[in-house]
């Protein structure tokens, strides 16, 4: 058999979409992030909307997103994306604006900026990576961090009465009147890729048909800030993590 009669699309199990760039990812290995950037790019290529999308990504791990995709960009301040993707998608309507912020972000600093602009019902699309951690600058609580979940201000365990519970921010969100999709899924199998996949498209469809706020949150893996390899990191996260914060549709209106 020549080789060329098994180079055919049906056969090809991993193309390259023209949106990711050639740019090598920053992320440590095992990271979550660089899967959820191919799954985004692969939703904006397949649905043709690449000269159409503009991504907001504001102060963390994944501060450098831009570099990895071919699409248009702005950079907020830590925890205003959202108040900058209200402005960006009312000034260009037609345009399919998202965020992409980690715990530290959104849950943190952001709160503010995210659960107003999800009660305005803006058409926007929110991915919100949930590690658990402050990744970047040196893998602090965060206020998705577990009881008893060691980190570098917490080197006994989170305890409740001290530092307080984690905060389940997309339960709250999916509360608002202005959320019409909220979700959360995870990256750490092809199997739950593919759901992710599919929930990142549903919201970026409810964005174009304008029916308001959808959010998708990922539950991920950091081994580096966890001080576990890749493979141990998924184990934990699949452990620990999954049964506080439950994968699933926890809105669909």
């Amino acid at each position: 058999m020549d080789i060329k009669d098994i180079i055919k699309p049906e056969n090809i199990v991993y193309q390259k979409t023209k949106v990711l760039t050639n740019n090598v990812m920053h992320y440590c290995p095992g990271c979550s992030h660089g899967t959820v950037h191919k799954l985004i790019a692969e939703v904006v290529d397949e649905m043709g909307i690449q000269e159409k999308t503009i991504g907001i990504s504001p102060v963390g791990c994944a501060v450098f997103a831009y570099n990895y995709m071919h699409i248009d960009w702005q950079q907020a301040a830590h925890g205003r994306a959202p108040a900058l993707a209200t402005a960006t998608k009312r000034l260009y309507p037609d345009k399919y604006v998202f965020t992409y912020q980690g715990d530290g972000d959104l849950a943190s600093i952001g709160t503010a900026e995210i659960m107003h602009a999800c009660n305005r019902g803006e058409n926007i699309v929110v991915i919100f990576i949930n590690n658990a951690i402050y990744g970047m600058t040196g893998g602090q609580m965060a206020p998705t961090t577990l009881i008893g979940m060691k980190t570098s201000t917490t080197p006994y365990g989170r305890q409740a009465d001290l530092n307080g519970y984690p905060l389940k921010i997309t339960e709250l969100i999916a509360q608002l009147e202005g959320t019409c999709f909220v979700t959360r899924q995870s990256v750490q199998t092809a199997a739950a890729a593919r759901k992710t996949k599919k929930a990142i498209r549903k919201a970026f469809e409810n964005s174009g048909q304008n029916k308001g706020t959808s959010f998708v949150e990922v539950v991920s893996t950091c081994n580096s800030g966890w001080k576990l390899t890749p493979v141990q990191s998924n184990t934990w996260m699949e452990e620990n993590m999954f049964p506080f914060y439950p994968l699933g549709d926890i809105k669909d209106r």
